[in-house]
C-alpha cells in the first residue's frame, strides 16, 4: 500500500526557508522524498543552505528574492518558468513588537507587504502550475496572534488573521481545480525569531503559564504538521487552520 505520508516526486515552493520554521519544513520534506526550491532573501544563506542539501544528494534549487516585492514574486516564477509545482509553503514573514500608537507608516507597510500581502501575490502567482498537478496544496504560516489577542503588536495581528481569511477563501474558491489550501498557528516556537524573547526568564515563565504542555515548541513540530497537511494524508483537508500550540489557543484559566 502507498504510504500516505511521504513527499515523493513532490515539487514545494518554501519561502524564508533558510531560518527557523522554514529551515525545518524544508529539512522535512527533502527527507519525505520531495524535490524543493528554497526562497529567501539573503542569497549567501540561500547559497550555503542549497549547497548543503545538494551535498546530501536531495533536490533542490536556490532562489533569493524578497516575497515582500511584486518584482521578487515575478523573479521567483520567472526562473520556475512552465515546471511544474505540487506544494507551495507561505512562511517568510517577520514582526516589529509596539505599542499601536508607535509604529511608523513605514513599519506598518513593511508588515503587511511581507507578512500578508506576499502570501496573496505568491498563491496567485503559483495558481497556473498548481492547477496542472491535480493534487496541489498551499499551506499558509500563520500564528495564534491571528486567533486571539497576544503582546505582538496588533500590525502582526492582522497580517496572521487575514493569513486565516485567505486561506478559508482560496480553500473554497481553488476546490475545483484541485487545490487545497490550509493554514497553521504557532505558538511560541525555538526560532531566531523569538529567541531574545524566551531568553528572559520572566517572559519564558509567561509563555509556559499560558501552555497546557508547560514547553515552547520546536521547529521540527511545525514542520511535521506542514508535511502531513501537504500529503496525501491530508487529502480531504483543505481550509483549516490547525494551532501547533500546546493547547495555549484552548486553554481558558
Amino acid at each position: 500500500m502507498t504510504n500516505t505520508y511521504f513527499l515523493k516526486d513532490r515539487r514545494a515552493l518554501i519561502t524564508g526557508a533558510t531560518r527557523g520554521i522554514g529551515r525545518a519544513i524544508a529539512d522535512e520534506f527533502v527527507r519525505l522524498g520531495a524535490g524543493i526550491i528554497i526562497v529567501a532573501r539573503n542569497e549567501n544563506e540561500v547559497a550555503k543552505q542549497t549547497e548543503e542539501f545538494k551535498s546530501k544528494g536531495f533536490n533542490v534549487t536556490g532562489i533569493s528574492a524578497d516575497v515582500s516585492r511584486r518584482e521578487g514574486v515575478e523573479k521567483i516564477f520567472n526562473i520556475i518558468g512552465t515546471g511544474s509545482l505540487d506544494i507551495l509553503v507561505n512562511n517568510a514573514g517577520f514582526n516589529i513588537r509596539k505599542k499601536t500608537t508607535d509604529y511608523t507608516d513605514e513599519e506598518f507597510s513593511a508588515l503587511i507587504s511581507t507578512n500578508l500581502q506576499s502570501v496573496f501575490q505568491m498563491s496567485a502567482a503559483a495558481y497556473p502550475l498548481l492547477k496542472k498537478s491535480g493534487r496541489a496544496s498551499i499551506l499558509n504560516i500563520s500564528s495564534v496572534a491571528g486567533l486571539t489577542s497576544l503582546k505582538t503588536g496588533s500590525p502582526y495581528a492582522i497580517t496572521k488573521a487575514g493569513i486565516i481569511q485567505l486561506t478559508k477563501n482560496l480553500a473554497a474558491e481553488w476546490a475545483v481545480d484541485g487545490i487545497r489550501v490550509n493554514a497553521i498557528a504557532p505558538w511560541y516556537i525555538k526560532t531566531p525569531l523569538t529567541e531574545g524573547l524566551l531568553n528572559k526568564p520572566d517572559f519564558l515563565k509567561s509563555v509556559l503559564d499560558r501552555t497546557p504542555m508547560k514547553r515552547v515548541g520546536e521547529p521540527r513540530e511545525v514542520a511535521s504538521a506542514a508535511a502531513f497537511l501537504c500529503s496525501d494524508a491530508a487529502s480531504y483537508i483543505t481550509g483549516q487552520c490547525i494551532a501547533v500550540d500546546g493547547g495555549f489557543s484552548v486553554y481558558g484559566f
